[in-house]
């Protein structure tokens, strides 16, 4: 029997995320761009409210192009507006686009978002060493400056939280907690 973090309980959805997904360093630019959403439409929310919306909101946003997402019209808002599928609030649906254009821009800049992002924790995963989901922070220092950057360059819906979720779910850190079976399988990263 597998030993995982506490926090995914007995769900299957949840016990897939954690065990495929959840603190492993992810590179790529497009699911990058659909976690930082993601984790900014949980907001006020359950992580496996999204989780089970995740296909949803996939369709819904043209499978987080940026491009395809920067250019969308009121026609489009209207359109998401009324898709049950998605979390139907008009400023996370306009933040959604606004992040895009704004990533666009870090792109220019950065060469990829994965470049800009990963800036952040040097390049490199850090690997915190907590043995109860109670030592794991909500927000962090690091979080905190990633949030203001963010911010500064436009993005909407990243808080310090969402940052540090953002953090945990792309692997930027380590926070399975030491008896897991992923904290070392996401230690040798």
């Amino acid at each position: 029997m597998k030993v995982r973090c506490q926090w995914c309980g007995d769900n299957p959805l949840y016990i897939e995320y954690h065990d495929k997904e959840w603190g492993t360093p992810l590179h790529n630019d497009r699911l990058l761009f659909e976690f930082l959403i993601l984790e900014g439409a949980q907001a006020g929310l359950s992580w496996i409210t999204i989780l089970k919306k995740r296909e949803n909101y996939r369709k819904a946003f043209d499978n987080f192009d940026c491009d395809k997402i920067a250019q969308y019209t009121q026609e489009d808002i209207d359109r998401l507006m009324a898709n049950a599928g998605i979390v139907r609030n008009a400023k996370k649906i306009n933040s959604t686009i606004q992040n895009a254009k704004a990533v666009l821009k870090i792109k220019e800049e950065f060469g990829s978002l994965d470049a800009y992002i990963w800036s952040f924790v040097n390049g490199k995963p850090i690997h915190n060493v907590f043995k109860s989901m109670s030592e794991l922070p909500a927000k962090t220092e690091l979080a905190e400056v990633m949030s203001k950057e963010l911010k500064k360059r436009g993005l909407n819906f990243v808080g310090p939280t969402i940052c540090y979720a953002f953090m945990q779910a792309t692997g930027m850190v380590n926070d399975h907690t030491t008896e897991c079976f992923r904290y070392e399988e996401c230690g040798d990263s």
